[in-house]
């Protein structure tokens, strides 16, 4: 059974609906409608096959699923170098949030040191999904114990109209508030960022449950 067919037998024409509404700027046609512990046990399955090998030389899919599935599979390679060779040949091919943030390569959390110049590459890109995509992994892995203060920098000068792009720096800068308190709040309290992002990062911020009591009484000040 081929990976299409795999995705096929899964569908539920409800959930299709359902997902429609949530990725509106893509065409409907291309959503066969499978949820998303289906496709990544799919993922699962066929990783390390031929099947997989042939399937993620293959751009681009013609179903959203089928770009999820590539993603997933390319998550779970364990060789760092060959991990960001498929990552950095699928990124343009991204034209959706979901695709963009639900895989997390593995491999990445034991090479930091080589990864922070990909993400500010990828930060830099043009194409919104790639530049989305450098952010939360900045988010996803250097909000911890390896973060410096010039990353908010970077997040915060990153220019773009998009929605899914303006959401991204909001969702990584209300995670830095509740990680990196001290040296985030002064791009709130000095406005630093675009009006709507800034909003939008101290919305988020007070609906987490990351942000303390206190922060968050503060924060509704600054809106």
């Amino acid at each position: 059974m081929s990976i299409y067919e795999r995705l096929l037998s899964n569908k539920d024409e409800k959930y299709k609906d359902f997902q429609s509404k949530l990725v509106p700027n893509i065409d409907k046609e291309t959503i066969i409608g499978v949820r998303t512990p289906q496709i990544r046990e799919i993922a699962k399955q066929v990783f390390g096959t031929q099947e997989a090998d042939t399937f993620i030389q293959v751009l681009p899919h013609q179903y959203y699923e089928e770009n999820l599935v590539h993603f997933f599979i390319i998550s779970k390679i364990k060789n760092f170098d060959e991990c960001v060779k498929e990552v950095e040949k699928f990124l343009p091919y991204i034209d959706c949030w979901p695709v963009c943030d639900q895989a997390s390569p593995l491999v990445f959390k034991k090479n930091h040191d080589k990864l922070l110049p990909l993400i500010k590459k990828w930060i830099k890109s043009n194409h919104v999904y790639t530049a989305r995509f450098g952010i939360r992994m900045l988010m996803n892995e250097f909000l911890n114990d390896d973060f410096k203060e010039e990353y908010l920098e970077l997040v915060s000068s990153k220019k773009g109209n998009d929605y899914y792009l303006k959401m991204m720096i909001a969702w990584f800068f209300a995670t830095a508030l509740a990680k990196q308190y001290d040296a985030t709040i002064k791009y709130i309290e000095n406005r630093c960022l675009d009006p709507w992002i800034h909003q939008k990062t101290i919305q988020k911020a007070i609906e987490s449950y990351r942000v303390s009591d206190e922060h968050k009484e503060y924060l509704k000040k600054l809106r």
